[in-house]
């Protein structure tokens, strides 16, 4: 008999009762370090005061109302982004995959209302993740994703990521944009290479194409900048964030310049619950942290020691992990031995982690980790690693 609660995910046998900082408290007393923060959503961890008084006291004043009317917080905190980014115009939403599908539509309705109403596919990356609705799955293109759902929507074309022949191969009258994460997670950790990125603005600007960028994963300090766009010196035009912008609260947004922003008039899109007021409460308040002195900085610095410490533990178990991935607090180990086992293997230990594609470990733990959390971590991963040594030596011993 099916379970109440549809079957669409393998969850491990956990359950958590409260959290506090990077780490989470099970309901059988078992403490973890989190590692996994609800997959990069928690950026400021479990139970920040600023973020839990936000939320409480606006859930207290008033939670929806509707796009029908101005709402304080959504413009403050539409303001605070535009002002920390290349964009002119926001458009809030509920997650990544609105995000993305929004962002999809703009790049679509710019062209069309710049006389361009030909130029409606959007290249996109083998390799990618946009997102589970049917749109976004045609841009993923992944044919586990799609299994089942019928024929994939039409307008997304495919090209093998950081390969800039292919990009111009494939770019024809019909093509409206081109759509990349700057690092893929959900397919192993994969950063696009600088230059790549360089590339293919200038490829945009050259046959009148946007450039949009999926930030839901990367953004909001994930890198250690506040986007990631930052770290190639690449503007793009248009960019989708979700994840980390609400901290734990489901939020997304798109982020564009007014040259893409200046044709989404009224009737054109819209959200009934995207960009209430308890939603930018916490967008707001996750904000006020991120921009707080020195907060980026110490991202950078401890991110960076994580990063040192995953590459020792490569060079101590070269049979079970074979590199390290990554910028900032979106970090991979490539493994050797199959990532669920390391898994199993780190959650034992007290580590949760999120698997990714191409048999990776994905870490990716709240902004606020402290640097002797990350030396934990290693330590429990080294830990996880000689248990499974040890297990695959009495293995082999008993196969003699």
């Amino acid at each position: 008999m099916i379970s109440a609660l549809m079957p669409t995910f393998n969850r491990a046998d956990l359950a958590f009762e409260r959290g506090e900082g990077a780490w989470l408290y099970a309901a059988d007393g078992r403490r973890f370090l989190d590692f996994g923060a609800g997959i990069a959503v928690n950026a400021l961890g479990h139970g920040h005061p600023h973020l839990v008084r936000a939320i409480a006291e606006q859930a207290a004043r008033v939670m929806h109302v509707s796009n029908l009317y101005r709402i304080p917080e959504a413009e403050t905190l539409a303001e605070r982004l535009v002002a920390h980014s290349f964009a002119d115009s926001v458009f809030f939403c509920n997650s990544g995959a609105e995000a993305n599908e929004g962002m999809v539509k703009m790049i679509r309705r710019a062209q069309a209302k710049s006389g361009h109403p030909e130029r409606t596919r959007l290249l996109c990356f083998n390799g990618a993740f946009h997102g589970r609705t049917l749109g976004m799955l045609a841009a993923t293109g992944n044919p586990a994703y799609l299994d089942g759902f019928g024929t994939p929507l039409d307008g997304f074309d495919h090209v093998p990521f950081n390969n800039m022949n292919a990009v111009r191969a494939a770019i024809t009258a019909e093509t409206a944009g081109i759509m990349i994460e700057p690092v893929q997670g959900e397919s192993g950790v994969k950063p696009a290479d600088p230059r790549f990125l360089q590339e293919l603005r200038a490829a945009c600007d050259e046959f009148g194409l946007f450039l949009g960028f999926d930030e839901v994963q990367t953004g909001m300090g994930r890198t250690g900048r506040l986007f990631a766009y930052e770290w190639s010196g690449v503007t793009p035009d248009v960019m989708s964030l979700a994840k980390g912008i609400g901290g734990g609260f489901p939020f997304g947004a798109i982020l564009a310049t007014e040259a893409v922003a200046v044709h989404m008039t009224p009737g054109s899109h819209g959200s009934t619950f995207g960009g209430n007021p308890l939603a930018c409460a916490a967008g707001n308040a996750v904000m006020d942290v991120l921009e707080g002195e020195g907060f980026l900085a110490r991202v950078q610095a401890v991110s960076g020691g994580l990063a040192r410490g995953l590459d020792g533990l490569v060079t101590r178990h070269p049979t079970v992990f074979s590199e390290r991935r990554g910028i900032g607090f979106l970090l991979g180990v490539k493994c050797v031995l199959p990532v669920a086992a390391v898994q199993a293997a780190a959650a034992a230990e007290g580590l949760l982690c999120v698997t990714a594609g191409d048999n990776v470990l994905r870490l990716v733990p709240p902004l606020v980790v402290s640097e002797a959390e990350c030396d934990e971590a290693v330590a429990m991963l080294d830990r996880a690693a000689a248990s499974l040594e040890a297990l695959a030596t009495r293995e082999q011993e008993a196969a003699l």
